[in-house]
């Protein structure tokens, strides 16, 4: 679901790994990240393979040192992990194609990311 506040302030996404080998990867919320600009703590399920960072005048979210921050990640299951398992022809819900991520930009399905046409809507 796409958060406005997570955009407003991003100055960059950082990939810890290469976006090349994932046709997807998954894009979720931090709403209490510490920090504007270090690497994201995970806590989720799966790993991180990439998060947003926030200009340095970046303002706090509601509760003051907490900032809101984009997180990208892929499950054990996904398709980068098991090509012929439980997504093959399909995508998480959450999935966005990382060639689609930019600051301030939040990330789309694409065909390459559902890993098929997509579905009619």
């Amino acid at each position: 679901m796409e958060n406005r506040k997570a955009l407003e302030h991003e100055d960059g996404i950082v990939w810890t790994e290469d976006i090349e080998r994932f046709d997807y990867v998954r894009q979720s919320v931090e709403l209490s990240a510490g920090t504007r600009r270090r690497p994201v703590q995970w806590r989720g399920t799966g790993r991180r393979v990439g998060y947003a960072v926030l200009r340095p005048d970046a303002p706090s979210g509601d509760v003051p040192g907490n900032f809101v921050r984009r997180v990208f990640w892929v499950k054990e299951y996904d398709r980068s992990e098991q090509p012929n398992g439980t997504y093959r022809h399909s995508a998480p819900s959450e999935a966005v194609d990382p060639r689609t991520v930019a600051p301030g930009v939040w990330g789309k399905l694409t065909e390459r990311a559902w890993g098929a046409p997509l579905p009619e809507a």
